[in-house]
């Protein structure tokens, strides 16, 4: 499977197996099909059963046109989906992104080509779409190199011992309101605050009509024994201007209280609103830690707290990107430095992308064209993909030995321009 926030389908026993011989049959998902499709998956990833709730919302979501599933005579054997997005990439632009979800394939049918045959489907339906990215979150992160996808982004995670950690917060902190709400009472406003932050950081998603329900899924299971969903809103002058959702878990031992925080998602519109909802985290009632999972990887808090060891951090890569029109994707986004490079571009799975590209562009605008000059840096699609968000430097990966420097100076030259003053972050999964 290509994503996790799917990742806990609900399994209805269907056996998946019919005996069929010759290679399984690949195809668009049809109506009628959806829950022998959503089954299979379920069962690649346990069988634990899904809460109604999830299952009808991934239902509704699901793409028809755009998933497909592999069929060993009346056996779904393989399930693949892309939901259509838009992706902020550096310089604010929104750009078409084609989002894979749900990749699977039976325990009966591994290493049989399968998961290959999907692969090699969705990128050329892709390109047929006219999208210059694929992105997707990896449930194994080694599958999915040798398809092209790069690791572009990475999270923090983070268990912050609130009775030894204090945070400092910045001037208008106290001029910021907060109320408790319903969260469906409050939606409308906290989806608006989302909207407006999306273009400020670069793998960030807009949100289509309908994805606004993820932020409300409450399923009892995935509560981790903590109360039903909570939020807060922050507020100044009559505006909401911030969010927070989470979930309380109390507990207590000998010594008192030790309840944990689960933070779900926090957003706010400026560093005091953050702040303010950060300070009200961190001193909740009956509580000893906040549990925060991924945060962007330069979040002001990581640099307010007094002791950045006792919030136990842990990165983890995050949204992996893979560049399926090279020209297009290159000049979508802006370069924060001047940049006139040319690339020798490997991609064997997409040999349309092959070849020498020559990248010219600043923070106005880009242009990429084919050209037969002398390549400067020589490097994979994969390369690309991880460095296209400005997150990863193309600098470090050239000393990984993965960006061969062929013009003396063509490296730096490039690391800097790809870099994003603000990290990347995909803010849920898919």
């Amino acid at each position: 499977m290509a994503n996790d926030s799917a990742s806990h389908p609900g399994y209805s026993g269907y056996s998946g197996y019919s005996g069929h011989s010759g290679p399984p049959e690949l195809r668009v998902l049809r109506q009628g099909e959806w829950d022998i499709w959503y089954d299979t998956l379920i069962r690649a990833f346990g069988g634990v059963p899904e809460s109604s709730e999830e299952r009808e919302l991934w239902d509704s979501l699901t793409e028809f046109d755009r998933s497909i599933g592999a069929w060993d005579g009346d056996a779904c054997v393989g399930t693949a989906g892309t939901f259509s997005f838009r992706l902020t990439v550096p310089g604010g632009a929104s750009v078409p992104a084609a989002g894979v979800t749900m990749v699977s394939v039976a325990a009966t049918h591994r290493r049989r080509g399968v998961l290959t045959s999907m692969m090699r489907r969705q990128l050329d339906d892709v390109r047929e779409w006219g999208r210059p990215l694929a992105l997707l979150t990896a449930s194994e992160p080694e599958i999915y190199g040798r398809f092209g996808y790069g690791v572009g982004t990475f999270h923090v995670n983070a268990e912050i011992d609130t009775t030894r950690v204090r945070l400092s917060v910045p001037p208008g902190t106290d001029d910021v309101r907060l109320r408790y709400a319903v969260p469906a009472d409050v939606l409308d406003a906290c989806e608006a605050v989302y909207a407006r932050k999306v273009s400020g950081r670069p793998g960030m998603l807009a949100r289509l009509p309908g994805w606004e329900r993820l932020g409300l899924l409450d399923p009892e299971s995935e509560r981790s024994g903590g109360s039903p969903l909570q939020c807060v809103v922050a507020e100044r002058d009559g505006e909401v201007v911030g969010y927070a959702r989470f979930h309380v878990k109390p507990e207590w031992d000998a010594s008192g209280p030790k309840g944990a925080v689960r933070l779900r998602d926090v957003q706010g519109l400026d560093p005091a609103a953050e702040a303010a909802l950060w300070r009200f985290l961190f001193g909740i009632d009956l509580t000893s830690t906040v549990k925060a999972y991924g945060r962007p990887m330069d979040e002001a808090w990581l640099h307010q707290v007094s002791d950045i060891r006792r919030c136990a951090l842990r990165v983890r890569d995050s949204l992996h990107v893979r560049l399926v029109d090279v020209g297009a994707a290159l000049q979508a986004r802006t370069y924060q430095a001047p940049v006139d490079v040319v690339f020798e571009v490997e991609d064997a799975f997409c040999p349309w992308n092959a070849g020498r590209w020559r990248l010219s562009g600043d923070a106005k605008g880009a242009s990429c064209e084919r050209t037969t000059d002398a390549a400067d840096l020589a490097l994979s699609v994969r390369e690309l993909g991880a460095a296209y968000l400005g997150g990863v430097s193309l600098g470090a990966l050239g000393a990984a030995g993965r960006v061969r420097e062929l013009r003396q100076g063509a490296l730096a030259e490039a690391s800097v321009g790809f870099a994003s003053a603000v990290a990347p972050w995909l803010p849920h999964g898919f």
